[in-house]
């Protein structure tokens, strides 16, 4: 039987976990055992944290893996593509990874390579106000290398410099920030697949957001509305990105913004799948495309499948936050049930603020014939 390793078990890995399956390759999961849903679903569930590599190393080596993956986790993806290289299986290098998890030297290599950047600057804990305020004003503090909204502050003044660096260094694993001009315009992302250096669009996301100050991300739509003449020139931008960050294999996850003007103004990529459901089950529900499928093909060295094996819809996600958004479900439930595709467990809502993506209280996924469909019951 083929054998697929798999790092991280949270509920995001776990239909990654369950389409192996049922792929027919037997599953060996790695994560710190906390009782998280993959250690159920796995074939074989090695209680080992994902940032020990040399102990997971020593174990592939006796499981002898025909692919190593994982999807939406950055951290999870230092250890992939270290372990896979080190096994010589396909991967994506350990430079594409340094840049592509690290949101300076990410910004160094769209600036080397002539992708549009914002004004930035890389701080640590001690610095001033002074090494940063020939930026334009207004400005966006986060840490160097995490993702999931953690440690995201806006200035619009410098006054509140010190306590914002504190919270991105505090949530840095390296204890860095970065410290860049705020982009603005509509936000959305891009989902591909990456094989042997060759780049393919799969679907955009429209993003939604908390807003200022830690824009923590609310909901997504696929399809995103964007025309088609749009799409051609995001792509173009978007592969450009990937080109600078080295990607040659795997998904890929681009945030972006359009603004007034209509320019595309790249955020940040992720040499992974999307995080929040997108590339687990949005991109599949609006596409029909078998997008966990692609990315264990691609682990096991074969060209993606892009082709539909199912309907295409509109998907829509709400993350919990309050007793409104339950309420929405409840209302969904009750005119149309069929609508409801999926519902997390929900956590109880306390009076405790959502601070970062981590701390929302659960996410349900609604499915319709269209965007326009979407609108009916969902004000955006």
């Amino acid at each position: 039987m083929k054998k697929l390793v798999v790092i991280g078990a949270n509920d995001f890995q776990d239909p990654l976990i369950r389409r192996a399956r049922e792929m027919d390759f037997e599953t060996h999961v790695f994560a710190w055992k906390d009782g998280s849903v993959g250690e159920r679903t796995a074939d074989f569930f090695y209680p080992i944290s994902i940032v020990e590599r040399e102990r997971i190393l020593a174990e592939c080596e006796k499981i002898r893996p025909d692919a190593i993956t994982s999807i939406g986790s950055d951290l999870a993806m230092l250890t992939v593509n270290e372990v896979a290289g080190r096994l010589a299986l396909p991967c994506n290098s350990m430079e594409c990874t340094r840049i592509s998890t690290n949101k300076y030297a990410m910004r160094r290599a769209f600036l080397a390579a002539g992708v549009s950047v914002p004004g930035f600057r890389c701080v640590d804990g001690e610095a001033k106000t002074e090494e940063v305020e020939d930026l334009r004003l207004p400005v966006i503090v986060k840490p160097t290398d995490r993702s999931g909204s953690r440690g995201i502050t806006k200035l619009t003044d410098w006054t509140g410099f010190s306590e914002a660096l504190k919270l991105a260094v505090e949530n840095s694993f390296e204890k860095r920030a970065i410290v860049e001009e705020y982009l603005t315009g509509e936000e959305y992302s891009c989902e591909c697949i990456s094989y042997q250096g060759t780049h393919y669009f799969l679907a955009l996301t429209k993003k939604y957001t908390t807003g200022a100050p830690h824009f923590i991300e609310t909901a997504h739509l696929e399809p995103s509305g964007l025309s088609l003449e749009q799409a051609e020139r995001i792509k173009q931008a978007v592969f450009e990105a990937l080109c600078a960050l080295k990607v040659e294999n795997g998904a890929s996850h681009t945030e972006f913004m359009i603004d007034e003007e209509n320019r595309i103004k790249i955020i940040e990529v992720g040499a992974r799948m999307g995080g929040d459901c997108i590339g687990s089950h949005l991109v599949p529900l609006s596409t029909g495309y078998d997008y966990m499928g692609m990315v264990i093909d691609v682990a096991c060295g074969k060209r993606p499948k892009l082709a539909a094996y199912k309907k295409e819809q509109a998907a829509y996600i709400q993350f919990v936050f309050c007793q409104e958004d339950l309420r929405l479900l409840e209302y969904v439930r009750k005119k149309s049930p069929e609508h409801v595709h999926f519902v997390s467990e929900i956590a109880p809502i306390s009076d405790g603020k959502v601070t970062d993506s981590s701390t929302r209280f659960g996410y349900y996924i609604l499915t319709f014939e269209s965007p326009e469909q979407v609108k009916e019951y969902v004000e955006l």
